[in-house]
């Protein structure tokens, strides 16, 4: 009696549960789930919201125009505020409601501790922004933005073309996307290029005197670190480093403009940054989406990040059509591992996407993405 009616709770459990659960007794959503955790409030909110943002357009877009095959996508997007001890929660939350594929996490820590979990139950995901090399370390994890050592080679690429014979460089130690840009940096950097270097850790986020006073004779200054410290760097700088000097960083200067009490117009230095997406575009992909963005959610939280983000949503969505129309079986009752398999196939076999932040996109089957960056110009010297 005992063993019948464990057995009849269980499909009570499931048929209770139908809603959304990942359990065993299969996915019962009546659309496909797309999990994502990010940081939707705190210092690195302006990343979260744009991602949040951009990923629930292409959503709503794709469900305007009949979905996949008549079914609907679902966004889920949860908080981790940049905390990786945050993700574990999340994912088993997503997980309970059904996730079929999703975004990853947004910036690199919370992403390395998403890897892990998902790997554990072969979910597919297409983060548009942990750009950490190890996020894709297993074979279910994908990336859409530059890794950091593909950054910091392209960086280098970048800076050997100036002709310059000295710059300067100014990283946090403890970070691996800036450790990670940094090391790959140096390692593709001439040799004729003199490098005069400053660090930082967490110990000290809020006193750059001594950085600004090793750096402040270089015309350039290369800084592969986010948004919040760079800012404080340049506001502490204004007098120290010169005026025709140039700041140049990787994607965590995106949303730069936007930081909390940064008087962007007064640091007469030029401020650029290695991107694949020009938010002053005005047409083709880019220029689209730059407009039906702003319309929807302003120009606040325009960045490369949700660009990228408006991007995995659709490459999923292609490549679940291209995988439809080729004859697989994909419903949304299906689990996660197998959809990951199929998706596996797809970005592994020469399918390509074009979008916001790239032609022709395509994708190694480390994970790693190929497409084309360009060197943009944030603001130009006052």
């Amino acid at each position: 009696m005992n063993k019948m009616f464990v057995k009849i709770l269980s499909l009570c459990l499931c048929l209770v549960l139908a809603s959304g659960a990942l359990v065993a007794c299969g996915n019962k959503n009546d659309s496909y789930v797309i999990g994502l955790s990010g940081p939707l409030t705190g210092g690195a909110s302006v990343y979260g919201t744009a991602v949040k943002n951009a990923a629930q357009l292409a959503v709503d877009e794709i469900n305007a125009a009949g979905g996949l095959n008549g079914v609907n996508f679902t966004l889920l997007a949860l908080d981790d505020q940049h905390d990786a001890s945050k993700v574990a929660t999340n994912y088993a939350s997503m997980v309970d409601q059904g996730m079929h594929v999703s975004l990853g996490c947004v910036t690199s820590n919370p992403c390395l501790e998403f890897c892990t979990l998902s790997k554990a139950d072969n979910v597919f995901f297409l983060t548009p922004s942990a750009s950490a090399n190890d996020v894709v370390k297993e074979d279910n994890a994908y990336q859409m933005c530059f890794a950091d050592g593909n950054q910091g080679s392209v960086a280098a690429d970048y800076v050997n073309g100036l002709g310059l014979t000295e710059i300067g460089i100014f990283y946090k130690s403890d970070d691996p996307y800036s450790q990670g840009i940094y090391e790959q940096f140096k390692a593709n950097l001439n040799s004729s290029i003199k490098t005069v270097e400053a660090l930082f850790t967490d110990a000290n986020t809020s006193d750059f005197s001594a950085q600004i006073d090793t750096l402040k004779g270089c015309s350039f200054i290369f800084m592969p670190i986010y948004y919040t410290p760079a800012s404080l760097f340049m506001t502490q700088a204004k007098g120290k480093v010169a005026d025709n000097a140039t700041y140049y960083g990787c994607d965590g200067f995106d949303g730069i403009e936007s930081a909390e009490g940064f008087k962007i117009a007064e640091i007469p230095q030029k401020i650029s940054m290695l991107s694949h997406f020009n938010s002053k575009a005005t047409e083709g992909k880019a220029g689209d989406f730059i407009k039906k963005y702003t319309e929807k959610y302003g120009t606040e939280t325009l960045n490369q990040f949700g660009a990228a983000a408006y991007d995995c949503v659709y490459a999923i969505y292609n490549a679940m059509k291209a995988a439809a129309d080729a004859g697989e079986n994909i419903s949304p009752d299906m689990t996660a591992s197998d959809l990951c398999e199929i998706l596996k196939k797809q970005f592994n076999g020469g399918f390509s996407y074009s979008g916001a932040t790239g032609e022709n996109i395509k994708w190694q089957s480390s994970g790693f993405v190929d497409k084309t960056a360009i060197a943009y110009v944030i603001k130009e010297a006052n």
